[in-house]
């Protein structure tokens, strides 16, 4: 049983890595002024000169297929990049990337959307939350409704990651209520901004923000249906399930870094004649989170293998999200702890790690539903217990 990177797999993060602490970690003083000031910590043209960078070094739609320009990376690799990435908190992520459902495109719409997205010329969006239909994506209820070669939508999205900013949103509308949303009631559509939806900022307690979107009797062609007629809760799901093992893979980098901090703090500051990594409380805490954070590392890792054997993943993502998104809490609340005042201002970035790590909890796929499917697998026989060592 071999733990071990290999050679490629080590020298492709050893090179992200170097990319990272090179370009991106010497903007992290401006970034944080700038978002004490209210402002984003990167504007748009600053992360598009980063990513075209980050491409000269090789780095360009880590999971795109090489036909459309991409690295086409086995899902180890990538969850290994985004531990990179997750190491600062400069809002970065590497370009050429473009929603793995887009794939579904005719020809026609490849060169519409697919393409300009992975080139950056475009800006997608997902929509398939709604104030009624979060955790419970079956519940939907934004409608769409066939008008001559046309459909016509109404309704709301709500919590829409790049709704601000995208020119264009991958909408799952109900199409045949009759049939239901898991019977093939529902179908996705590409639906440009210049159609007529709107959208609207949500302020969050973490940076940037998600958006509610508006649809009022947006006329969308028929052209615009992505994938075939009821086919689009299928491919929320395949949507959704691509970032359980990603997200967890971003909280390691970040749980690595805060902890990284924590330890220098302990080592030099003192208290009472002596610096506080002497004290037992404090040991314990660094610890704890080193044990969490090599445990969750490797959870995370075997959901990615278990992409790259081809095999379900959906059971051992559920692991790897549940348990990454509760140890990047736990590790960054102990870090602000050990900072003690210091770690609550805004001088440091801990109390902003603090903020984003939480929502790693709730979107795409909240605990409670990781636990959901967890224990249905194991009650239904769909898994047994120990996995592959069963």
């Amino acid at each position: 049983m071999d733990f071990s990177l290999t050679d490629e797999e080590r020298a492709v993060r050893d090179t992200a890595r170097q990319f990272i602490t090179r370009e991106v970690m010497p903007l992290e003083p401006e970034a944080l002024r700038r978002e004490r000031a209210g402002r984003p910590g990167l504007e748009r043209s600053e992360l598009v000169e980063l990513r075209q960078k980050a491409r000269k070094f090789g780095f360009w739609g880590l999971g795109t297929p090489e036909e459309y320009g991409g690295m086409d990376l086995p899902a180890v690799l990538q969850s290994l990049l985004w531990t990179e990435v997750g190491r600062t908190w400069v809002q970065f992520s590497f370009g050429g990337e473009a929603d793995n459902i887009l794939y579904y495109c005719n020809e026609e719409q490849k060169q519409e959307y697919l393409i300009p997205t992975i080139e950056g010329t475009r800006i997608s969006c997902f929509a398939i939350t709604e104030p009624g239909a979060g955790s419970d994506a079956a519940n939907i209820r934004l409608s769409a409704r066939r008008d001559g070669d046309d459909w016509v939508l109404n309704g709301e999205k709500t919590f829409i990651t790049n709704g601000n900013d995208a020119d264009f949103a991958i909408v799952v509308a109900v199409t045949d209520r009759d049939k239901g949303v898991r019977g093939g009631g529902t179908t996705a559509f590409l639906v440009d901004r210049a159609m007529g939806w709107t959208s609207e900022p949500i302020q969050t307690m973490g940076e940037g923000g998600p958006a509610a979107l508006v649809f009022d009797n947006v006329r969308v062609p028929g052209r615009n249906v992505l994938g075939e007629i009821g086919q689009g809760f299928e491919l929320g799901m395949k949507w959704i399930g691509r970032g359980r093992y990603l997200i967890p893979s971003n909280a390691v980098g970040i749980a690595e870094r805060a902890l990284g901090m924590a330890i220098e703090y302990a080592n030099t500051r003192e208290t009472f004649g002596k610096p506080i990594g002497s004290n037992q409380a404090i040991q314990w805490m660094i610890a704890d989170s080193e044990v969490e954070l090599e445990a969750a590392r490797w959870l995370i890792l075997k959901a990615a293998w278990t992409v790259d054997q081809g095999e379900d993943p959906r059971h051992a993502s559920s692991h790897a999200k549940l348990f990454g998104a509760a140890m990047v809490n736990n590790v960054v609340d102990r870090v602000m702890q050990i900072h003690g005042g210091m770690g609550y201002t805004r001088e440091l970035p801990i109390e902003r790690w603090y903020r984003q790590v939480r929502l790693m909890r709730i979107y795409e796929g909240t605990d409670e539903m990781q636990r959901l499917i967890i224990s249905r697998d194991l009650l239904r026989g769909y898994t047994k217990i120990g996995g592959h060592l069963s």
